[in-house]
């Protein structure tokens, strides 16, 4: 039997205007994008923009760590962070997870992806949920780690990642000292003694590990990702190793190289919400007005992309359809979902419905701030949040 639901009264965000009018949708697509009149449900003049893809979110391991040394049973774990996550607009999801660490992390790993299928199969979840692994090359365990998730259909984008100190994200020493010992992993008196094995340890088997996990997910026909390129031969050998996605690069310089490659570029939107990184890398809003930033994902604030792009919209940095390609058309088509992430004939009814709140202007947003809310999403037409 056909379903169809009318919404209207919209301002729909289509892929380059924001028009007002109506969708409809029929068995889970959209089928048809009209002007103003009555339908099934009336959006008060709320904008409609379609579903964010999410590629890059830590946040499901905040749930299951919710304070240190605690972990939280995982399957509750992950319908806590699915429901933060579809509530904020996002209706496809690449849980990070990782592989290759120094305590039980990647152990975690393969046990928070095992939760997150099983609630997918089940049907609990308001999103859809795919794997991302973020393979940790300095760690020694990195590529018995990844074997785990070998032969994972879940497994959508594999991230190569370095945070060993001194390079990279953390080329600033004193940047990653603050950083680590704020996060309580090493004291002051401790951090030598910390930082050099670190060190020596990349040297032994981050390029190995990898030539050898980039191979294997190639093999695999998975999307390849590389995590803080700072240099231009840094992107040069990520290129190389096959990786069409360049996230978080952490320099101008690194960056111009990654387009000039035609690598999809990924930035956090806490990054722009923030007015800059707090590892003190390039900031994503001198990229995007360089024209080098194609994505942003929420990173570790789940409502972070729809509260970015309202502000730069807000501020006068771009239109709301230029934003829903950073948050939706362009993450989707970096791995391969071309049948969602934009409102147009056919493709999924992935929907978020948002009425902006505008909030007086302060000295950093002299044009006022603007704070999205989130009043209804749907997945494949149907209300999830």
């Amino acid at each position: 039997m056909t379903s169809e639901t009318v919404l209207s009264n919209a301002r729909v965000v289509l892929g380059e205007e924001v028009l007002p009018g109506s969708v409809l949708i029929r068995d889970g697509l959209i089928a048809d994008i009209g002007g103003p009149g009555a339908g099934d449900e009336d959006l008060d003049g709320d904008h409609l923009l379609p579903g964010l893809v999410e590629l890059h979110t830590d946040h499901l391991e905040y749930h299951f760590n919710p304070r240190p040394g605690v972990q939280w049973d995982p399957l509750p774990a992950v319908l806590a962070s699915d429901a933060q996550l579809a509530a904020a607009g996002a209706t496809t999801v690449l849980d990070a997870v990782r592989a290759g660490s120094d305590d039980d992390a990647s152990e975690a790993g393969r046990h928070l992806a095992d939760s997150v299928e099983l609630a997918a199969d089940a049907g609990l979840l308001r999103a859809e949920h795919a794997i991302h692994v973020r393979c940790e090359v300095s760690c020694a365990d990195c590529l018995d780690a990844f074997g785990k998730f070998a032969e994972d259909p879940h497994v959508r984008l594999v991230s190569l990642m370095d945070h060993t100190p001194g390079q990279r994200q953390f080329a600033d020493m004193e940047m990653f000292k603050r950083y680590y010992i704020g996060k309580g992993r090493v004291t002051e008196s401790e951090f030598d003694a910390y930082v050099t094995p670190l060190i020596e340890r990349s040297a032994r088997y981050a390029d190995g590990h990898r030539r050898a996990i980039a191979g294997l997910a190639t093999e695999r026909g998975i999307p390849l990702a590389a995590h803080d390129d700072a240099t231009a031969e840094h992107v040069e050998q990520s290129v190389a190793l096959g990786a069409r996605i360049a996230e978080f690069p952490t320099t101008v310089a690194a960056a111009r190289v990654a387009a000039e490659h035609g690598q999809q570029i990924v930035m956090g939107a806490p990054n722009i919400v923030r007015g800059g990184s707090q590892s003190g890398n390039v900031a994503a809003a001198e990229l995007l007005g360089l024209g080098l930033l194609h994505i942003l994902s929420s990173d570790y604030v789940p409502s972070s992309p729809l509260q970015a792009v309202f502000q730069l919209a807000a501020d006068g940095r771009l239109g709301l359809a230029e934003g829903a390609r950073l948050i939706s058309t362009n993450p989707a088509r970096a791995i391969g979902l071309d049948d969602r992430g934009e409102i147009a004939v056919g493709k999924r009814a992935d929907l978020v419905r948002v009425r902006p709140h505008d909030l007086p202007a302060t000295e950093r947003y002299p044009r006022g701030r603007r704070v999205p809310v989130v009043r209804g999403v749907y997945r494949q037409g149907t209300r999830v949040s």
